[in-house]
């Protein structure tokens, strides 16, 4: 499978957004929406900080 789990860095401390994202969009000013394996949602504002597949990690930065 190639989804990955989402973290907010929140002053160096990563906290867990969603697990198993397949994909992410822009959804406004700083906004992404992340949909998961099984078509739910979430929206998370911030800055992408870093992807990294092959570790499936998507790490967001408030």
């Amino acid at each position: 499978m190639c989804e990955a789990n989402a973290y907010l860095d929140k002053a160096g401390e990563e906290l867990l957004i969603m697990e198993s994202v397949d994909m992410v969009e822009p959804d406004g000013d700083d906004a992404w929406r992340l949909v998961g394996l099984f078509g739910d949602q979430k929206t998370v504002k911030g800055r992408l900080k870093e992807m990294n597949l092959v570790n499936h990690r998507i790490i967001f930065e408030a």
